[in-house]
């Protein structure tokens, strides 16, 4: 099997190269580099079977010789990520998805989506089933990102029923685990890295927020899972173990062994207030469910990042 990547050089994409050249694939990482990194896939250069070209997925994407798979992972998928880079968030969303598309029609490649959970918005439905047809505001600033994903289901979905193309869309619920990036936004990073610094930690609105965490790993099972099945709508995937804010911060600062300051600061525009994934389409479907229990998650995650800024590791 040839299996292409889009964003394969960013957090969940590097581990989907590991995985496939793991499982006998040779692999095509594709990545502009916004917010990917090169330090994520390093390893993987010079290993037969592993081919990275530096490519905005939104002008073209050229690959010689067959493939089998195209999996579009090319987005910036953190919130100070797509703050910066609104107009390519919607770019890559939109023409990035058409182009792989139509790259997978042209292989006879089967199409893989990444799309999120950000497309059920600020939920009024909870848990949240794949036939909610979410709570999105197109014009806030997270809508860039939201209608980006939403508008890359409906193309993927266009492409399924008006050129035959064999497409999977998956719904990614608050993925974490190493090579996230410090700074990127994202609540498991932020609370890691402010603990590790022994800074203030950030807490937005009330804490009462909620969340659910699902390690790398068990993620990346899930969407191999999905790939090899032949369900086309699409599949939450996540940990329907639901954490408010405020306790995960207590879970980071418990597998750190550290106690810090929390700082106040008013919840962000169009920050959802709950998140949990009904994944009984999973289950039934992909006999897939996660493993990786919180704290062991953390435990991993935290590390990464304690390697990352030369701490010492966690008690």
């Amino acid at each position: 099997m040839r299996t292409l990547i889009t964003g394969g050089a960013g957090f969940l994409g590097s581990h989907l190269c590991d995985r496939f050249l793991q499982d006998g694939h040779e692999v095509v990482c594709v990545d502009n580099l916004i917010s990917g990194r090169l330090r994520n896939i390093e390893h993987l250069f010079g290993r037969d079977g592993f081919t990275f070209f530096k490519m905005d997925v939104t002008n073209f994407i050229h690959v010689p010789g067959t493939l089998d798979h195209v999996l579009h992972f090319a987005s910036p998928a953190s919130p100070n990520d797509y703050f910066r880079y609104p107009i390519q968030t919607l770019k890559v969303g939109a023409l990035g998805t058409h182009k792989a598309l139509g790259l997978a029609r042209e292989k006879g490649a089967t199409f893989l989506l990444a799309s999120t959970s950000e497309v059920y918005g600020d939920p009024t439905v909870h848990p949240q089933p794949e036939t909610y047809w979410g709570n999105v505001n197109p014009i806030g600033p997270r809508g860039c990102y939201d209608e980006a994903k939403r508008f890359a289901e409906a193309m993927t979905m266009a492409y399924h029923r008006h050129h035959g193309v064999d497409t999977r869309i998956v719904r990614i619920f608050n993925t974490y685990g190493p090579r996230m990036r410090a700074g990127d936004g994202r609540v498991v990073p932020a609370f890691l890295s402010q603990v590790i610094r022994g800074e203030p930690l950030t807490l937005f609105g009330d804490g009462s927020q909620t969340r659910s965490f699902c390690y790398v790993d068990d993620l990346v099972e899930g969407i191999v899972r999905l790939l090899k099945s032949d369900y086309t709508d699409p599949v939450n995937l996540g940990n329907p173990d639901e954490h408010t804010i405020a306790e995960f911060a207590e879970v980071v600062q418990e597998v750190l062994g550290r106690r810090v300051e929390v700082r106040r600061e008013p919840l962000p525009v169009d920050d959802p207030k709950v998140r949990r994934p009904d994944i009984s389409v999973a289950r039934r479907v992909l006999g897939w469910e996660p493993r990786v229990p919180l704290r062991e998650g953390i435990r991993r995650t935290a590390e990464y990042f304690l390697a990352e800024f030369g701490a010492t590791s966690p008690g």
